[in-house]
């Protein structure tokens, strides 16, 4: 279940609105400055910007925006200076969440994640408190359209790719964190398009939500926390969506 719950993630990205959009242009915006401001405005000697704008890319920002967000970012006085802070909670159930953020005010963002967390039959909880659930890895998620699996697959594997996994719709490249960049890149170059490119929270367990008030209660949890404009990233071991 774990691929079909991953599919309908970057299905729902994909098939967002135009307001939608542009609050994932202004958080992939967001990405992009602070690693601008981390590391310099070029990617070739910024790994973290390089991340960013691959992760922008996949989720069709255009390069325009891309391109005026590093100059705003390298230009003196820049944007305000964000932390990257990370929640851990549980959501109805005991379905574990894992929420990353890029914010420039720790107290504000703090309340409304427990708010959200409380409101929808969850807590939140303390650091290390659900991320044992949880495993790192690169995932390059490749529309299957088109693709042929066995030349993926032996591309993939020859980039330095741990896994494969074809979910119908969509084909998972999975890599070791430290080989994430290096597969993306190759792959990248052989031409290959990304639907969703990132180092990812990849759940260990999942759990089934049986309950309608605990279905509908998720669902309008992760959507608080996606329309939350500090909010990057949003994982859990909820195990089927639909």
């Amino acid at each position: 279940m774990a691929g079909h719950s991953k599919w309908s993630n970057i299905k729902r990205k994909k098939e967002k609105t135009d307001a939608q959009r542009a609050k994932v242009f202004t958080k992939m915006g967001r990405e992009i400055a602070v690693a601008v401001k981390a590391g310099g405005p070029d990617p070739s000697t910024n790994a973290k910007l390089k991340d960013a704008i691959a992760k922008a890319k996949a989720n069709n920002v255009p390069n325009d925006n891309i391109e005026r967000v590093i100059k705003k970012a390298a230009g003196e006085g820049g944007s305000a200076d964000f932390d990257e802070i990370v929640y851990e909670g549980y959501g109805p159930s005991g379905v574990a969440v894992i929420v990353q953020t890029l914010t420039d005010n720790r107290n504000r963002t703090a309340g409304e994640m427990r708010h959200y967390f409380d409101k929808y039959g969850g807590n939140l909880g303390q650091q290390g408190s659900v991320s044992f659930m949880f495993e790192r890895q690169g995932i390059l998620a490749i529309e299957s359209e088109g693709i042929d699996e066995d030349t993926l697959m032996e591309d993939a594997l020859e980039a330095g790719a741990s896994d494969l996994e074809n979910e119908e719709e969509i084909f998972l490249v999975k890599t070791e964190v430290a080989d994430f960049r290096i597969v993306r890149d190759a792959l990248e170059a052989q031409g290959y398009i990304f639907a969703s490119a990132e180092i990812e929270f990849v759940p260990s367990t999942y759990t089934a939500l049986t309950d309608e008030t605990d279905i509908k209660n998720m669902e309008k949890m992760l959507e608080m926390f996606e329309d939350n404009d500090d909010v990057q990233s949003v994982w859990h071991n909820w195990e089927d969506e639909e």
